[in-house]
């Protein structure tokens, strides 16, 4: 009889592997510290006793958008479209595309929306004052942040959970996306809808053409963008469209593919200015209401989902279905390695305080807004801990040269 074969969870990059997750890492950080201190410093201004000029800001009107508006439809859409175009590259030449090496990290990613969705259903279907249509808050996981703490607290950590954490985030923003374009859009406008329908199609037109005309490409992604954003759909779907739609692969002679350039030049953008200005538009929120708040169920369910429910539906689906399948852990890896990055991946912000101002409006989003904030530090402190007690561990048992 043949042995039987198992599949390697986790198993040792590539050298390819381990420079795309390298670079993605070292830009994340930066991005992330950038996006803290945006947020901190809106948190504080906003509870300070000139907080009213924090809100007149945000309500600025610039052309057809308030400020506010503006990052959240545009600023934001060059994350996601920085986002899709990560996506079709994890799909096409990245860990996404070897089944056997994405079948745990997509599980997880899963299990890890689907938990902290049903134990926030759960509080609030169960509260007399509930409020279960924020469902999806506490189903994100924020992968600026995330990818930040472990790579300031994990660095003697093996370089298969970075690259578990990153394919897990990059899942968890396409599941997240879905959810948005399916549960969180206003009414539809069939002839806007259509309009940017056919952008995307001139878009990849461009691609399979190979049609270079970089400021043609610009026009049809604004365009493509604003009629979106008119037909009820959130704006941000559209550059997750434009990046899925963008060429990975090179041609023979070329130096680099579209997706690899546009990647290039708009991940600074992204990290650096897009993320930054929404965290600090959407972040200043009023922190009163005190005991209130503890017993709000839209509070309790986001904290239960983030803390708690995102560790449990990660670690728990990796483990059951290397238990239920012919999948190990890698030698170098440990459960508990992986548990650390699952309490992690309860860091939600960004995409969060998206899904919290799509949910709610008025006081229910501010106390949205400050679960998330408070579920995403303490998920952050207890990683930071459980990770540097790891790396630890491998760092003493590491081989002395």
């Amino acid at each position: 009889m043949r042995p039987m074969i198992r599949l390697r969870y986790l198993p040792d990059l590539t050298a390819t592997d381990r420079s795309s997750v390298g670079d993605f890492l070292r830009q994340e950080t930066v991005g992330g510290a950038l996006a803290l201190i945006a947020a901190v410093v809106a948190v504080a201004w906003a509870n300070t006793p000139w907080s009213a000029s924090y809100a007149d800001l945000r309500h600025v009107q610039a052309g057809p958008l308030t400020l506010e508006q503006w990052a959240a439809d545009g600023a934001l859409t060059i994350f996601f479209f920085v986002a899709g175009l990560e996506l079709k590259r994890e799909f096409v030449v990245g860990s996404l595309s070897r089944i056997t090496d994405a079948v745990v990290p997509v599980v997880a990613a899963v299990c890890g929306v689907a938990v902290p969705a049903l134990i926030y259903t759960a509080v609030n279907l169960a509260h007399p004052d509930g409020r279960p249509g924020g469902w999806a808050i506490p189903s994100a996981t924020d992968i600026a942040f995330a990818l930040a703490v472990l790579a300031v607290v994990g660095s003697a950590l093996p370089p298969q959970l970075r690259a578990f954490l990153l394919t897990l985030a990059v899942v968890d923003d396409l599941i997240v996306i879905v959810i948005i374009a399916t549960f969180y859009s206003s009414s539809l406008h069939l002839v806007p809808l259509a309009v940017a329908g056919a952008g995307m199609v001139v878009w990849w037109l461009l691609q399979h053409f190979r049609i270079q005309l970089w400021l043609v490409h610009i026009a049809v992604a604004v365009v493509t963008w604003w009629f979106m954003h008119e037909s009820g759909v959130h704006a941000t779907i559209a550059g997750v469209a434009l990046g899925l739609l963008t060429r990975v692969r090179r041609d023979p002679g070329e130096a680099v593919s579209p997706a690899a350039f546009l990647e290039h030049q708009l991940h600074p953008v992204s990290a650096a200015f897009a993320v930054p200005v929404f965290a600090f538009m959407s972040a200043g929120v009023a922190v009163s209401g005190g005991a209130s708040l503890t017993a709000d169920p839209v509070v309790i369910g986001i904290v239960l989902g983030l803390v708690l429910g995102k560790p449990v539906g990660v670690f728990g689906g990796s483990w059951l279905l290397c238990r239920l399948t012919r999948a190990d852990i890698d030698d170098d890896v440990r459960w508990r390695d992986v548990a650390a990055v699952a309490v992690l991946a309860g860091v939600g912000f960004t995409v969060s305080l998206l899904v919290s101002e799509l949910s709610f409006s008025g006081a229910e989003r501010e106390a949205a807004k400050t679960a998330v904030l408070v579920a995403s530090t303490v998920a952050a402190l207890l990683a930071s801990v459980l990770l540097g007690l790891r790396s630890r561990a491998h760092r003493a048992s590491a081989p002395t040269a």
